[in-house]
């Protein structure tokens, strides 16, 4: 995200000089102002567009006390909770999953996701590699990739915006455009300023107060180094784009959806647990008006889910929270007509540990987790994979979890294997050719 820091100066907006500047990345390239007034002015609904919605699970969700109870296995693998039967006959899900288990014919449910490691990170859930290569070798986020290949539904409605907050755990936070370039960084909406959007939104008549700001803009550029203004400079563009378009702002003001369908969402809480994300549910929404918006990708960071100990305690207290979020996403879209069109995927970077230890927790667990996906016009009620009596191993049909985000790549209607150029011009990839997408996914 990129913070300029100076003095504080407000303008008649109320917005500080300090605030405007503290907006992060969008791949929409340095549109002028006057192409910004008049795409603005212009209007328009956004057409019909593919998109996605990531709820990435920070720390590890059990499967096996969620949507892979084992109720047959002995009691330090079974745990406390007891199966209920769902929408789909013969599937059953954890008894504190009562939404859950109404939609699932709905959902696909994935039950034998391998070929994680065992990483605190959500590098290999956003890029299909581990944080190591992500990091070596600048593999980007697979929205910026979508943006990159796909760009913008609307000239100032981002390809992809993340609501990712800033997590203590540094590995848990998403990962940027890597060697596609700073024009294909996502709009980092963090989860801390998200409530505060709204307030940057200026009316038309103020516009002449931007300009002003720009100038001032002008004026820092020629008190720094070329260098650091070559870095930033996409950053400038894409923070007026997003300010100046009402469409984005609009879609994170939630003030002005229907109080009973946030209350139906469940809202949560802003506040983090333990190293990780929020339980946010207004997030949730968030992302479905952004992808009604004209967002292609949205990636949202929810909960946390590393229960070494009281794993059950925590169950208990969250688990009713992702329950009503989950499930509401999941009918929202169908209710509005989005579910052919836009897919949701909900996953952690690993599993637990089948056995439950000394403190009544479950410890990291790479080789086997559950994955669940809905919309992307794929019929529900599937379930793909199984694991074994403990749930330790994949038992059928084992899935890479690299498959699965070509899966996601395929339904945005992406080519994993198709070579776009970096920010070098260098013909690369999103993921090795082994990992294609799976037919029951797509």
């Amino acid at each position: 995200m990129l913070t300029l820091s100076g003095p504080r100066m407000r303008y008649c907006d109320r917005v500080s000089r300090r605030s405007f500047l503290q907006v992060g990345g969008l791949a929409l390239g340095g549109l002028t102002l006057p192409q910004l007034l008049r795409a603005e002015s212009a209007g328009g609904a956004v057409g019909r567009h593919k998109s996605v919605i990531m709820v990435y699970l920070s720390g590890g969700l059990a499967h096996q006390d969620t949507f892979d109870l084992k109720p047959e296995a002995p009691a330090e693998v079974r745990g406390e909770f007891k199966p209920i039967d769902t929408s789909v006959p013969g599937l059953q899900v954890c008894e504190l999953l009562p939404r859950m288990a109404k939609v699932m014919d709905r959902c696909t449910l994935v039950r034998s996701v391998v070929g994680q490691r065992d990483e605190h990170s959500s590098f290999q859930n956003l890029t299909g590699y581990t944080m190591g290569e992500t990091q070596r070798d600048g593999r980007p986020n697979f929205g910026s990739l979508a943006a990159r290949v796909l760009g913008p539904t609307h000239p100032v409605v981002p390809p992809f915006v993340d609501l990712f907050p800033t997590m203590q755990h540094r590995p848990y936070n998403s990962t940027g455009a890597g060697y596609l370039g700073p024009a294909f960084n996502q709009i980092r909406a963090d989860g801390e300023d998200v409530a505060s959007m709204k307030l940057r939104y200026v009316e038309h008549a103020k516009f002449s107060d931007r300009r002003r700001l720009l100038e001032q803009i002008d004026r820092f550029r020629r008190t720094v180094d070329d260098a650091d203004i070559d870095a930033m400079d996409e950053s400038y563009h894409r923070a007026f784009d997003v300010l100046t378009s009402s469409r984005v702002v609009e879609a994170l003001d939630l003030e002005k959806e229907d109080p009973k369908l946030r209350d139906r969402y469940g809202r949560g809480s802003a506040k983090h647990l333990g190293d990780g994300a929020p339980m946010w549910n207004d997030q949730l929404l968030i992302a479905r008006r952004l992808v009604e918006a004209g967002v292609r990708v949205v990636t949202v960071a929810y909960g946390f889910w590393d229960t070494h100990g009281n794993n059950f305690g925590h169950m208990k207290a969250h688990l009713p929270t992702f329950d009503a979020g989950i499930s509401s996403l999941i009918e929202d879209l169908h209710e509005r007509g989005l579910e052919r069109d836009c897919s949701v995927i909900v996953w952690g970077e690993f599993g637990r540990t089948p056995k439950i230890n000394k403190d009544a927790g479950r410890d990291h667990w790479a080789p086997v987790q559950a994955a669940l996906l809905a919309g992307g016009g794929v019929s529900g009620g599937r379930v793909v994979g199984a694991t074994d009596k403990t749930a330790a191993y994949a038992a059928e049909r084992p899935i890479d979890y690299r498959e699965i985000l070509a899966s996601v790549y395929h339904r945005l209607g992406v080519d994993p294997h198709e070579f776009v150029r970096d920010a070098n011009d260098r013909p690369v990839t999103a993921l090795p050719e082994d990992f294609r997408p799976v037919r029951d996914l797509i």
